[in-house]
């Protein structure tokens, strides 16, 4: 089977007749001619909402690269004025771009040391609190919407600890939304007014990622301009000219027949790149009962551990290389494979506009629109419903809890959801529960925190293939923060969005189990994976 120049593959030759099927349609039906004349009919009838007006990544990284100047002199008038810190308050599709680029890039060339806050949690919200001086600190509040609920909680609380200073703001946002006229109202330093034909989980090359990338000093040039070289080649018509669209046939059409597991290996340079694409994977084709799970950050096990509902996607740089001899037993044993090259952080643009356009392509194939979110929003209005009422009962269970989710194999999955404070060890532990639950029963994993993966793969939990299995994890908050100007408490509104969503999976049929998570949450997640 041809390929990409770009794009090694090692696929089961059981799926060669349909994949080639696949590509004389992607090129009969002009699929990339289509999608660049956004031309909506390609994912359903015409005129359906959040298609057509959905469109705008196409070629925002060509506009933004007239941009690129004033984004720099932006973060140089920043650090003149003395300020050392950024902290952008985010949720989803406005956190996650800024999260990866600030876990590559790190600080360089005299930039601010950023940071992310997409959490409720009380103990992660005073963990920012402690890291950071408001006096030499800008907060940049990005939201689409300008009415995301967990957003706005974390600007009520750092406006009021700034001592209510505009200087010290930026919003990024729509135009018209209550951020916009809020920050014009209180006088933020800054409003970056997106493109509001561009969709959160693919805004990462707009203001939503160039941003915070900015202020933390990243080689803009690179980010943005390997992605405008990239556009060129997206146009081509043939898949084996086209790596977005040989990429999202292969992916869209092993999906339809049952290896719906996509699982991403990635290298060091940009290890959590997995936390941005999981969102634009799952939220954009998990819905209709169909979708791809991305299984993000899970260890690489041993090819008998795995079943036949995966396929690989190994995201490679040879000058920081992983190590491959585990990937190298899984496509010998007849996995299927797909490698793909990285030059470190600064490919991260042509990564995500590359991974963007095949899910575009994927939505294609399997007949979905890749651009809407019709059950995010249930979760919504239950977190609502449980702030303005009395807590449900909700009884949680111990071990036992988890051991009766793992009673299924393949094509089923866990989906771990940590209300927990995001940590370091604590990722350790959750990857090392989930390598002995994979090995013991085959099933693909996922880990999520709450509330962030409700604006991550909270559609699919919902929307997508009815397999999923769902492990809550939550804790008893003994210091809670107040949000200013409302009656509820951060704990409140975590623990509401926890309850929500449970309640939620519960109401659609779905296995869910919680734990209360006592002491140490490290220690904690241990113990689970002892009782297995």
């Amino acid at each position: 089977m041809p390929l990409p120049s770009a794009i090694a593959a090692r696929l089961d030759r059981h799926d060669d007749a349909a994949l080639a099927a696949r590509f004389r349609s992607a090129r009969g039906e002009e699929v990339a001619a289509r999608i660049f004349a956004r031309d909506d009919r390609l994912w359903g009838p015409p005129g359906q909402p959040e298609v057509a007006d959905r469109l705008g990544w196409l070629d925002i990284a060509d506009r933004m690269a007239a941009e690129l100047d004033d984004l720099r002199a932006f973060a140089a008038s920043v650090r003149a004025d003395g300020l050392r810190h950024a902290v952008v308050l985010g949720m989803g599709g406005s956190s996650l771009a800024p999260e990866v680029f600030r876990r590559s890039f790190g600080t360089r060339d005299g930039g601010l040391l950023l940071h992310v806050l997409d959490s409720t949690d009380p103990a992660a919200v005073r963990d920012l609190e402690a890291a950071i001086d408001p006096d030499d600190t800008l907060f940049v509040v990005s939201s689409k919407s300008g009415t995301t609920i967990e957003t706005t909680a974390a600007l009520a609380r750092f406006w009021r600890l700034s001592g209510e200073r505009g200087d010290r703001f930026v919003a990024i946002t729509d135009p018209g939304t209550p951020l916009a006229a809020l920050a014009a109202r209180r006088r933020f330093r800054r409003i970056f007014l997106n493109d509001p034909e561009i969709g959160g989980r693919y805004s990462a090359l707009s203001y939503v990622g160039l941003v915070p990338a900015a202020l933390a000093g990243a080689d803009l040039d690179e980010l943005v301009g390997r992605a405008v070289a990239l556009g060129r080649e997206l146009r081509e018509e043939d898949p084996e000219d086209n790596p977005g669209l040989w990429l999202g046939c292969v992916l869209g059409e092993l999906a339809r027949r049952r290896r719906d597991k996509l699982t991403f290996l990635v290298d060091p340079s940009i290890a959590s790149f997995g936390l941005w694409v999981e969102q634009l994977v799952a939220e954009s084709l998990g819905k209709r009962g169909m979708g791809i799970v991305p299984v993000a950050d899970e260890p690489v096990g041993a090819p008998e551990a795995y079943g036949n509902d995966r396929v690989f996607l190994h995201l490679h740089d040879d000058e920081h290389a992983r190590d491959d001899s585990a990937l190298g037993r899984l496509a010998e044993a007849g996995l299927p494979v797909i490698a793909l090259p990285v030059s470190g952080p600064e490919d991260l643009g042509r990564l995500m506009l590359l991974l963007e356009f095949a899910t575009a392509v994927a939505g294609w194939v399997l007949g979905v629109n890749p651009f809407d979110q019709p059950n995010v929003q249930a979760a919504k209005d239950k977190t609502a419903e449980v702030l303005a009422g009395e807590p449900p009962r909700i009884k949680p269970g111990g071990p036992e809890a988890l051991r009766a989710l793992l009673d299924a194999g393949p094509p089923s999955y866990l989906a771990i959801q940590a209300y927990l404070p995001p940590s370091p060890a604590l990722d350790g532990a959750i990857a090392d529960l989930r390598a002995e639950i994979r090995d013991r029963t085959m099933m693909a994993t996922t880990f999520g925190y709450g509330p962030r993966y409700l604006h991550s793969t909270g559609q699919l939990h919902k929307g997508g293939p009815p397999v999923g299995r769902f492990l809550q994890l939550v804790a008893e908050h003994e210091a809670d923060i107040p949000v200013p100007g409302e009656p509820y408490t951060f704990g409140a509104l975590e623990r509401a969005q926890a309850d929500g969503d449970l309640l939620v999976l519960r109401e659609q049929g779905l296995p869910v189990e919680r734990i209360v998570v006592r002491g140490d949450p490290v220690e904690a997640v241990r113990r689970l994976e002892e009782t297995l």
